[in-house]
């Protein structure tokens, strides 16, 4: 039975399968998002036959309920779908006005050496006897998926994604293909971090010998957002009773960096460079809001370097998210 059942669902299939191909699909957000569309073409519009201004408008229009950025989540992918049909002259409407994104003023949970000592163990504890093949293969994925989280600073989505070739267990290099943006990037393993993925890779072909991900789900496919979710609670709550999430090892792996620079007289503008394109920053500026997650970031900047905070780091929009 197909997904999407309006007037419009062979285009909507070719555009699915076009951006899958493209490697530019989220199922996580955009397959919901346009799944919302479909249905509101086909209850609105039953009578249809084209896709017209006033259907896209008034989907598109924000909601009184919606803030900005909610408001991009939901349209965007009808934007894209738009752009998609437009190129190749299938219809003459023209893209929804995405607003503006806001800025978040989310403050990261700070993690202790404590909590994280606590959550690796509740990782490397898992039971060992009498294991389905599923349980076999989270006790030995587990360690390793977190533990690349937390060491390199990628997105959860990213390691979700990340496909067998794409992993350089040579040389201990990372190829992110998907990302936020779609901006392709490298990342380079610390030594230990290797070392494990090398061991699990080894364990893991014995369960998934001819496997496509690194971190194969059954059905040789990825694990869905939802298992990330899922087990980092578990675990993290074991032992810690702060809140916590996955995706805040990115912010702690930036930060940490960040004050390790304090006490070098570092070369900044090398430095940042570094840290942006490591984690998949489009730009340098991208890389800014940690520095406020850092206390004193602007003095020591300033005492670094002989300029101001915002000389040296104009305001941008934070543009962080899972994903």
């Amino acid at each position: 039975m197909n997904k999407f059942t309006s007037f419009l669902a062979p285009l909507i299939e070719a555009y699915v399968s076009y951006q899958k191909a493209s490697e530019h699909w989220n199922d996580a957000s955009y397959e919901p998002n346009l799944l919302l569309f479909d249905r509101y073409c086909k209850k609105q519009h039953p009578q249809a036959g084209i896709l017209s201004q006033e259907m896209v408008d008034e989907w598109c229009r924000k909601r009184d309920t919606e803030t900005n950025n909610s408001c991009r989540s939901r349209i965007y992918v009808v934007a894209s779908f738009i752009q998609y049909l437009r190129k190749r002259g299938k219809t003459d409407v023209l893209e929804p006005h995405i607003p503006r994104k806001e800025r978040r003023m989310y403050i990261p949970h700070s993690f202790t050496n404590s909590e994280l000592a606590n959550f690796f163990c509740a990782c490397d504890s898992l039971p060992s006897v009498n294991l389905t093949p599923e349980q076999r293969s989270r006790r030995i994925t587990i360690p390793v998926f977190f533990r690349l989280l937390y060491s390199s600073g990628i997105r959860t989505n990213e390691a979700r994604m990340l496909r067998v070739e794409d992993v350089d267990l040579l040389h201990g290099v990372l190829n992110i293909r998907y990302s936020k943006g779609h901006a392709q990037h490298y990342v380079v393993l610390h030594d230990s971090m290797l070392e494990l993925m090398k061991k699990y890779d080894v364990a893991i072909r014995k369960q998934y010998p001819n496997r496509t991900y690194f971190f194969p789900a059954r059905g040789d496919t990825f694990h869905k957002r939802n298992w990330v979710q899922k087990n980092f609670r578990e675990l993290w709550d074991k032992y810690n009773h702060s809140h916590a999430t996955a995706y805040e090892f990115r912010h702690h792996y930036a930060i940490e960096n960040i004050n390790s620079w304090t006490d070098e007289g570092f070369g900044f503008d090398a430095k940042l460079l570094y840290l942006s394109k490591s984690m998949g920053h489009k730009t340098l500026e991208s890389t800014k809001y940690y520095y406020s997650l850092v206390p004193g970031m602007a003095d020591i900047l300033e005492e670094k370097t002989g300029l101001d905070f915002e000389n040296i780091v104009p305001e941008v929009d934070y543009e962080e998210g899972e994903k």
